[in-house]
């Protein structure tokens, strides 16, 4: 058994079908509609931070501006569900019937040329994906090839991000604006808003999650992580070997991307809008924040990391309206300071000497008991 505890891989897998018991056995069972309709959004930042891990953790690449694909693959999907409630019978009141009720109040007259693919739910669907990957290789390519890395990538990805915010608030017509696209109903004919489609969509998005993890999980087991686990110790040395440097970044910065469309799809889908609130500098901050408190190297960590940040930040708010954001800078602070491997470092130095000895015990336990001699009979 202690052999066992000792396979990463072993741990990882333990760690794996324990997250999948809480978070489709454990939460849905002692939280009402309301709590697992928020836990299933606190879900959605997670595909962020499991991004995050395999960038940032394995490859080194810090990005400050993951909102904004978060955000893209969110704005995807609001469209599609715009546009199916947006029907000329339903719109029928506005000045031009059949565009989305933002678009009438600013006078357009016609539906942009760029919303009409998303009339249909397979292009939408792929377009969550798409959209915010080729964006991130059109960044990745113009930044990784001039080998621009560390501080100054970071940098970089927050100033995209402030830009799409004022383009998104800035074009009210075409994307709502700062308010962004609202009053979302139906996905194919099927109502979102009520408690069971909450639920249903809850479960949904937790075992595309699970699936993230799990393709995340293959991807750094594969010679493809221990070649990006280079890049971070020793980029030199690997492109002194033969690889493509920015190729490897491209495609884990890519990956990280689409993973975070999916979460951004699945928000829209679960609270019923998208703004650019999610798209700037804050959230992509706090998202770091997720993946840090969780532990940069762990993708079951990052999933932690979320749910409790998330739900510290709920409490606070709640309680102490005034003090939410001076508690969350200081948990960021004492993670840095005090456990910089955030709550998966803490199990490996806490938690798993404790097991690896109680198992050792019992094992000795099992062979004295084995050797003991038999009772001789009279």
């Amino acid at each position: 058994m202690t052999a066992f505890l000792n396979s990463p891989k072993k741990t990882e897998l333990i760690g794996f079908v324990l997250l999948a018991a809480v978070i489709l056995l454990v939460l849905p069972g002692i939280t009402d509609a309301f709590r697992l309709n928020m836990v299933g959004k606190y879900l959605t930042y997670a595909f962020v931070a499991v991004g995050l891990v395999l960038c940032w953790g394995s490859a080194g690449i810090l990005s400050l501006g993951q909102g904004i694909f978060f955000g893209l693959g969110g704005y995807c999907m609001a469209m599609f569900l715009k546009l199916e409630a947006s029907t000329p019978e339903a719109t029928s009141i506005q000045s031009t019937p059949g565009i989305p009720d933002f678009m009438d109040w600013n006078q357009i007259t016609a539906l942009p040329a760029f919303w009409e693919p998303f009339h249909s739910f397979a292009f939408t669907i792929l377009a969550v994906v798409a959209v915010p990957a080729i964006l991130a290789f059109v960044i990745g390519f113009a930044m990784f090839t001039r080998r621009v890395g560390g501080v100054y990538f970071a940098i970089i990805t927050q100033a995209i991000a402030a830009i799409l915010t004022i383009l998104i608030i800035g074009q009210q017509g075409y994307t709502g604006g700062v308010n962004g696209i609202t009053d979302l109903r139906t996905l194919n004919g099927w109502d979102i808003r009520t408690d069971s489609a909450k639920t249903i969509l809850y479960f949904v998005n937790a075992a595309l999650l699970l699936g993230v993890i799990g393709l995340s999980m293959a991807v750094r087991s594969s010679k493809l992580g221990r070649i990006l686990v280079a890049l971070r110790d020793k980029e030199d040395r690997v492109r002194f070997s033969g690889y493509d440097v920015a190729a490897f970044k491209i495609f884990v910065f890519c990956f990280a991307a689409a993973i975070s469309g999916i979460g951004g799809a699945m928000f829209t889908l679960q609270v019923g809008f998208m703004s650019p609130t999610f798209v700037g500098i804050v959230p992509s901050i706090e998202m770091v924040i997720f993946c840090a408190v969780g532990g940069r190297h762990s993708l079951i960590g990052a999933v932690y990391g979320t749910l409790l940040v998330n739900f510290g930040k709920t409490t606070f708010s709640e309680s102490f309206p005034e003090l939410w954001l001076f508690a969350m800078g200081g948990l960021f602070i004492a993670v840095v300071m005090a456990f910089p491997n955030g709550l998966a470092g803490l199990y490996k130095s806490h938690a798993e000497p404790l097991l690896e000895r109680f198992f050792a015990k019992a094992g000795e336990r099992r062979v004295g008991s084995a050797e003991a001699p038999a009772p001789i009979a009279e």
